[in-house]
C-alpha cells in the first residue's frame, strides 16, 4: 500500500494510491479511514511530505563506508542527532541552499514511519510498529556540522529534510537498493543490508529511550557517496520497493 499527504482545496489531506490515481481518505492513516471522494490522477495533485512528523530521529555513521569516507570508526553504539521537523519539504520542492559558499551535501536515506505510540518495544516486536518506509535525503551544512561539534543545527535548516514520494508499507526494509543521483549521475549506491544497526534494532533502542509518536520519523543513515550541492541541481533519491524522491536545488 502507498499512502501520500497532497493538497486538496489547498489543505492537506492523506490519500491512497492505487492504479496511478489518488483516493482521498478521512480519517488517520495512523489509526482507523476510508475511502472518500473521486479518485484524482496521481499526476493532478500536489504531493507534500508523506507525513508530518514530531521528530526526526537520525543516525549518523550507520554505514561503514560511509564512516570511513569520513575519517571515522564505525560506530559501537547508534549515533543520534535530531533534526528540526521545520526541515522537511515534499517532492519536487526546493532545497534552498542558505549561502553559494559554503560545502551542502546530500545524505540518501530510508526513512521509517512510526504507526502508534510506541516505548519499550523489543527488537523482535519493533516492525509492528512501523507503518511503513520513504525515501528521505540528509541534506548537511558541513562546516557547521564541524564547527558547532553536534549535528542539529547543520541538518535543520529549513528544506533541508526533503521526504516522498509516499510511505510504503508492504517491504522489508533490510534489502533494498539505495541510491542517489544528481543530475542523472548515480553518487551513492548501496543497499540496506548494509546498515550497521538494522531498522528493528533502532526502533527499539529509540523506544527505550524516549516515546515514539504516531508519525514520528526515523532517518537511518547514509551511505558512502555523499557529496555537494549547487543551485540548478537535481537531487533524486532512488530506494527499491518505494521509488524516487527528486528535488531541484536553488
Amino acid at each position: 500500500m502507498r499512502f501520500v499527504r497532497f493538497l486538496r482545496d489547498n489543505e492537506p489531506v492523506y490519500g491512497m494510491v492505487e492504479d496511478g490515481q489518488v483516493v482521498e481518505l478521512q480519517g488517520s492513516i495512523f489509526g482507523s479511514y476510508r475511502p472518500a471522494g473521486r479518485p484524482l490522477p496521481l499526476s493532478d495533485v500536489k504531493l507534500l511530505a508523506p507525513c508530518a512528523p514530531s521528530k526526526l530521529l537520525c543516525f549518523g555513521l550507520n554505514y561503514a563506508a560511509h564512516a570511513a569516507e569520513g575519517g571515522s570508526e564505525p560506530p559501537t553504539s547508534p549515533i543520534l542527532f535530531l533534526k528540526a521537523p521545520s526541515s522537511v519539504i515534499g517532492p519536487g520542492d526546493s532545497i534552498v541552499l542558505p549561502d553559494h559558499t559554503s560545502r551542502i551535501d546530500h545524505e540518501a536515506e530510508l526513512a521509517v514511519v512510526i504507526k502508534d505510540v510506541t516505548k519499550d518495544v523489543s527488537e523482535a516486536e519493533a516492525l509492528q510498529h512501523v507503518l511503513g518506509y520513504t525515501c528521505s535525503n540528509d541534506v548537511s551544512h558541513r562546516p557547521l556540522q564541524k564547527s558547532d561539534g553536534q549535528w542539529c543545527r547543520a541538518k535543520s535548516f529549513d528544506t533541508f529534510g526533503p521526504m516522498g514520494p509516499w510511505i510504503v508499507t508492504d517491504i522489508d526494509p533490510g534489502n533494498l537498493s539505495i541510491k542517489c543521483l544528481v543530475n542523472g549521475e548515480v553518487k551513492q549506491s548501496s543497499n540496506t543490508n548494509d546498515l550497521i544497526f538494522s531498522v528493528p534494532y533502532l526502533v527499539s533502542w529509540l523506544s527505550k529511550n524516549m516515546t515514539l509518536m504516531p508519525g514520528d520519523v526515523i532517518m537511518t543513515g547514509t551511505p558512502s557517496g555523499v557529496g555537494p550541492l549547487k543551485a540548478g541541481d537535481v537531487v533524486e533519491i532512488a530506494i527499491e520497493g518505494i521509488g524516487t524522491l527528486s528535488n531541484p536545488v536553488r
